[in-house]
């Protein structure tokens, strides 16, 4: 029997109303929180600002104690990919922090949104990394619009990245967002029809209504990844830095929506 396949929420009405408002404050937490990065500065300081922030809003995060997580967001240095757990490491001039933020309203509705910054001045390099990431993460939601294939949001991830250089982490992947920090359908950020065949990822033409967390993950070096023994947090096997940038973004009858505003970090096509 043929495996059936997962159900996509499309989201109309106050259900969409719901999701603005998610978004708008998942975005202003993870502004609050980028502001606090400069060198001296703890991981788990911003951690800790950041759970003080969700409960301001009254909302709970999406991140803590989901499957076990012991953070309110996850923030990640240099070669660390996603899923960083705050604590005692101190955030030096030069490095790379990476800030995912997820919340839950009362309401029950998700916002999730990350953003790669500098701590004090970084290298050139560095820059181009970011800048290239982010550009991709544009590119990939000007192609989210009703009547594309989902196809069309993931491969132009890599073929911006790859024109630079870069890499695209394969193992982890974006997904749909709702009242569940993961629905359907999952976000890859490239595509390949034999392997997405494998891993069972589904290519549906985009619909009105549909919410995707698009998150490009772009390594300065190999797409390989390693997972510490936290059993957490994520780094590049050889060590490259890494950076990562998401939006939650809406699938509407026009323009895409992004649900979790924020000014452009670089200008388009400044890569």
């Amino acid at each position: 029997m043929a495996k059936r396949k997962s159900r996509i929420n499309l989201r109309t009405g106050s259900e969409v109303d719901g999701l603005r408002v998610a978004g708008k404050i998942a975005a202003d937490i993870l502004r609050r929180c980028c502001e606090m990065v400069e060198p001296g500065v703890t991981t788990g300081q911003i951690d800790q600002a950041a759970g003080e922030m969700v409960a301001e809003a009254e909302c709970v995060s999406a991140f803590l104690g989901y499957r076990g997580f012991p953070g309110n967001i996850c923030i990640s240095v240099n070669e660390e990919v996603v899923h960083g757990i705050g604590g005692d490491r101190v955030l030096l001039d030069g490095e790379i922090v990476k800030i995912d933020v997820g919340i839950q309203t009362p309401d029950g509705w998700i916002g999730d949104n990350a953003k790669t910054v500098p701590v004090g001045s970084i290298s050139s390099d560095a820059e181009k990394l970011l800048a290239v990431t982010e550009e991709s993460l544009y590119n990939a939601i000007s192609n989210a619009v009703e009547g594309a294939y989902l196809s069309s949001v993931c491969s132009v991830v890599e073929e911006t990245v790859l024109e630079h250089g870069f890499t695209v982490v394969k193992q982890f992947v974006g997904h749909g967002v709702g009242r569940q920090l993961h629905e359907e359908p999952q976000v890859p950020n490239y595509w390949d029809e034999r392997e997405m065949r494998q891993r069972r990822f589904h290519n549906p033409k985009l619909r009105a209504g549909m919410v995707l967390a698009i998150e490009p993950m772009v390594n300065a070096g190999t797409d390989e990844v390693v997972i510490l023994d936290d059993d957490w947090t994520v780094i590049t096997e050889d060590h490259a830095l890494s950076a990562h940038f998401e939006h939650t973004v809406l699938v509407t009858d026009g323009a895409p929506e992004i649900l979790t505003p924020r000014e452009r970090s670089f200008a388009p096509a400044n890569v």
